[in-house]
């Protein structure tokens, strides 16, 4: 199979801001031999909403989406699809994360706090109960589990990050869980961490999280990213630390936060004005979060930036997606970069993986 890049869009809910334009959705993947995208729709959901795409570490051509119908894979590169039949209702998938040490041991996180596990390779599925943690915000749209991690250290130990309810903690694979949010609320004493846009409390941007990441690096160590910038836990969620990232950059929005999967210590930060804004940019720090340097260049993003996609099988393979559809990359580790947008009507982007 060849290599490719995949891109999901899904229509687009922020809050009461008419400027969101709202996408159909949609799941397209990019040769990386002639750079063209192809909209993927065999054995998919009608007008799919692509969530979130992972791919298998180790096995490139075996492919996840999240969608509104719930998990689905690919096991050739995303020339077709099968559903992985997750029980009940609630089956609109936000996030999936693979086992480091067992790809048969899958999780799908949802709308609400709900997660689900599958020991089976998805044949069968568990629903884990996690509780609200306390600071949970009322918005406008349905809270969601955004991102799950899994510490390389302990893989018993399992992180959820909520949009907009800040995160929790499991320590035994899933079975139970702790909200990780007291000493992150406890930022909000200070007017510079205050941030109301459609709820009825200034704590909304520090429980507006976005993605978290884990280290092998440092033990126990949890990275977030939120509205109000980039925070870090020296203790699996216990008390947090502001990164300072506006030290760095003007722009101080976090989307996306991801460890390389090749050295431990390499870290990317996708950095915007807002959820909807006409301006981003992808930060590298190759300290774990000590300091960062602007690592995009050429390329002028033209909305936010959404999401960022290391591949698994080479290291300077680095691709990124704005909100609006701009899809773009380098393949030499930063020297050079390439844009390659998706077709018209390819916008409100959540999901990007790439071989």
């Amino acid at each position: 199979m060849g290599t490719y890049v995949f891109a999901g869009t899904a229509p687009v809910v922020a809050g009461s801001n008419s400027a969101a334009a709202s996408s159909s959705g949609g799941l397209f993947r990019m040769d990386m031999v002639d750079g063209r995208w192809s909209a993927l729709s065999k054995g998919l959901p009608d007008k799919v909403e692509a969530r979130s795409i992972v791919v298998q570490p180790g096995a490139p051509d075996t492919v996840y989406v999240g969608t509104q119908d719930g998990p689905y894979r690919s096991t050739d590169g995303g020339e077709t699809w099968a559903r992985l039949n997750l029980p009940g209702d609630n089956r609109l998938v936000w996030s999936i994360l693979i086992h480091p040490k067992d790809p048969k041991m899958i999780y799908v996180g949802t709308t609400g706090t709900q997660v689900y596990r599958s020991r089976d390779g998805g044949a069968t599925w568990a629903a884990l109960n996690v509780p609200e943690p306390k600071g949970m915000v009322k918005m406008s749209f349905p809270c969601r589990v955004i991102r799950l991690a899994i510490d390389p250290d302990d893989a018993d130990t399992l992180y959820a990050a909520f949009e907009v309810g800040g995160l929790s903690r499991s320590t035994d694979g899933g079975e139970t869980w702790q909200g990780c949010n007291e000493k992150l609320l406890e930022f909000v004493a200070q007017d510079r961490f205050k941030s109301r846009i459609v709820s009825d409390t200034e704590t909304e941007g520090m429980m507006d999280s976005h993605a978290l990441a884990v280290s092998a690096a440092q033990p126990g160590t949890v990275f977030l990213a939120n509205r109000m910038g980039l925070f870090k836990s020296p203790d699996r969620g216990g008390s947090w630390q502001e990164m300072g990232i506006g030290r760095f950059s003007p722009l101080t929005y976090a989307r996306d936060v991801r460890v390389s999967p090749h050295d431990p210590k390499t870290m990317y930060a996708a950095l915007s004005v807002a959820a909807i804004s006409d301006e981003g940019s992808l930060y590298r720090s190759k300290d774990l979060g000590a300091s960062w340097q602007r690592f995009d260049h050429g390329v002028q993003m033209k909305s936010t930036l959404m999401i960022i996609a290391q591949s698994a099988a080479k290291a300077e393979r680095v691709w990124c997606a704005t909100r609006k559809g701009q899809v773009f990359g380098t393949e030499d580790g930063g020297a050079s970069w390439r844009e390659h947008p998706l077709p018209e009507g390819g916008t409100g982007v959540y999901a990007l993986a790439v071989a």
